[in-house]
């Protein structure tokens, strides 16, 4: 009865082994491609990586991470119910400035230590921290 049993056992095990590698050897469906996806693979044209926070910066002429080299100027309180932020890179007497609303940063420049950044109709004042105004009025502040 033992002998019945265990040989029982032994041909059940090899069916269902056999069955098992037979399932692992059948040909995978073919399923839709898609395009991997490379995280960290969106560089600019000068090689940054927007994903990691870097940007270029055409004052320092490599890429840097706004939060952490440069200034943060808050938008002016002004009524509106959203807040947006601004950068300032300093080199001397020449200044690059990030905004939300340009898709380019702005090199403001200064004659003079303690007189304020200006290019265009932009105009940053050390004062207080500082003070970005745009025709006159003011759109960002900072420390």
């Amino acid at each position: 009865m033992k002998k019945i049993f265990l040989f029982s056992a032994i041909i059940g095990l090899s069916f269902s082994c056999a069955k098992k590698v037979g399932e692992e050897n059948k040909a995978p469906k073919q399923e839709e491609s898609k395009p991997a996806r490379v995280v960290g693979g969106d560089s600019d044209a000068h090689g940054c990586k927007a994903s990691a926070g870097y940007t270029w910066s055409a004052l320092k002429n490599e890429c840097v991470r706004l939060f952490e080299v440069g200034t943060k100027l808050a938008h002016a309180e002004d009524g509106k119910t959203y807040s947006t932020v601004a950068y300032v890179i300093f080199d001397g007497n020449k200044a690059e400035l990030f905004l939300d609303t340009q898709k380019e940063p702005i090199l403001l420049e200064r004659k003079a230590e303690g007189d304020s950044w200006t290019k265009d109709d932009y105009q940053l004042i050390p004062w207080k921290g500082y003070v970005l105004k745009k025709n006159g009025k003011i759109i960002y502040t900072g420390e």
